[in-house]
């Protein structure tokens, strides 16, 4: 059968991002016209902060004092797993060196970017997972300098956690700046006097757009949309534990969509039934995002087998993906297109977003189609490299010189003749001509 949504998400607006995208651009246009002093009255106007935008060892000091010894530790477990992961991740990517023949010899390097922006959300909550996700693997990375910053509140400034977060994990910049005005600084080397090589981190649609209309001038590890989840549970599956996980995750935003996709409709329709006492239960902020990301986003997918599940999931290539199934070693073998897995009921989104190991920054808006999400390699640049002694030069030479007439480029054949009759004088040599053409 075709698959039946028991629940289908409303269409997003395309002018709301059309918007987003025009607003972004002038801001972009403005902060590097004016400098760090444009900063500065994007930082004051739309955040209203006027305190130092670049914050030193007293003021992180003084975060780390102001949190309780129980944090401290729950952060450092975090930064351990996480760590852990990336250095398994680096351990990983190897570098080498062969000879591809006799006097042909090639390898490949790992180098880190000399400097890393790392982006670090606040606002609706203070993510002082996602600093060491970012700051954290950087640093396992090998990256000169890393720039961190998140924004500052009217009052407050930047979430203690977060600071101390950025400082254990070893930001050697840090920056009380939110928005397309911290994007942009990242960019542009304001107040660093370091222009990013590569800027990572989540944020809202504001920071995706700025780091996507960057793309190019500098790297990026995704375009993230908003955070999406999704859940494929059989009829083995708990209900209450499909719905928290759930709602869980729609309190990222009221734009955050999650997706059940079941080959049990009794699953499904009880899952319906119990969201909306779940969403009641959460705190205020945590009730609202999560009460229009349901009512606007989810969607729940009936599906007549798990093959069929499977072709779904990997169309809608999700940044989190869970399965409460049975045969677990079936869905790891058969599934794709997923920014990060977590398999069974024991495992968990949430677990993965604060402190389980493997970097929660991944891609969204099907971007799993294609990459994965933020690792070590993401601040590593793969570099190759070779050497030819005169020997290779006469093989590889000829060969080259025929495919670039056969190509039409004179000039690359040329690069070939000048060393064969340097390194062979008087020796003749089948070097082609132009598009390919016999003599």
């Amino acid at each position: 059968m075709a698959v039946e949504y028991l629940k289908k998400a409303k269409p997003p607006t395309p002018a709301i991002e059309l918007a987003t995208q025009d607003r972004v651009r002038a801001m972009l246009d403005e902060i590097e016209r004016g400098g760090e002093e444009a900063v500065r009255r994007f930082a004051r106007d739309l955040d209203g902060y006027h305190g130092d935008l670049v914050l030193g060892e007293s003021q992180l000091a003084a975060a780390e004092k102001s949190l309780s010894e129980g944090i401290k530790s729950d952060i450092r477990f975090a930064r351990d797993r996480v760590q852990h992961f990336a250095r398994l991740q680096r351990e990983s990517l190897l570098e080498f060196q062969a000879d591809l023949l006799p006097g042909l010899t090639v390898g490949q390097r790992l180098i880190p970017c000399k400097t890393a922006g790392c982006y670090v959300p606040g606002g609706r909550y203070a993510h002082a997972a996602s600093a060491i996700m970012s700051v954290g693997t950087a640093q396992v990375a090998g990256v000169g300098h890393i720039v961190a910053t998140s924004p500052a509140t009217r009052s407050h400034g930047v979430h203690p956690a977060i600071l101390y977060a950025m400082k254990l994990c070893g930001a050697h910049t840090v920056l009380a700046l939110g928005g397309v005005q911290a994007v942009a600084a990242l960019a542009f080397g304001l107040f660093s006097g370091r222009e990013a090589d590569i800027i990572v981190g989540p944020g809202n649609r504001f920071v995706a757009e700025a780091k996507r209309l960057l793309y190019g001038r500098v790297g990026i590890d995704v375009v993230a949309g908003p955070t999406e989840s999704a859940v494929i549970a059989d009829e083995t599956a708990d209900p209450v534990v499909v719905v928290a996980d759930l709602i869980g995750q729609a309190e990222h935003g009221p734009d955050s969509p999650v997706w059940l996709m079941t080959s049990s409709r009794a699953l499904g329709q009880e899952v319906i039934r119990l969201a909306p006492a779940a969403i009641a239960a959460l705190p205020e902020l945590a009730r609202e995002a999560a009460g229009a990301a349901w009512r606007d986003h989810a969607e729940v997918v009936l599906c007549e087998s798990r093959e069929e599940i499977v072709e779904v999931s990997d169309r809608y290539a999700c940044e989190h993906l869970q399965v409460m199934a049975s045969d677990l070693d079936w869905w790891l073998a058969k599934l794709s297109n997923y920014g990060s897995l977590f398999l069974g009921e024991e495992t968990t989104v949430a677990y993965g977003d604060k402190c389980s190991g493997p970097n929660h920054i991944l891609p969204t808006k099907g971007g799993s189609r294609y990459t994965g999400g933020l690792s070590v390699g993401k601040f590593i640049k793969t570099v190759t490299w070779q050497r030819l002694n005169r020997e290779a030069s006469r093989t590889v030479g000829q060969v080259a010189a025929r495919i670039s007439r056969l190509e039409g480029m004179e000039g690359h054949a040329r690069s070939g003749d000048v060393r064969l009759n340097k390194y062979y004088p008087g020796e003749a040599f089948d070097l082609g001509s132009l598009g390919g053409q016999p003599h």
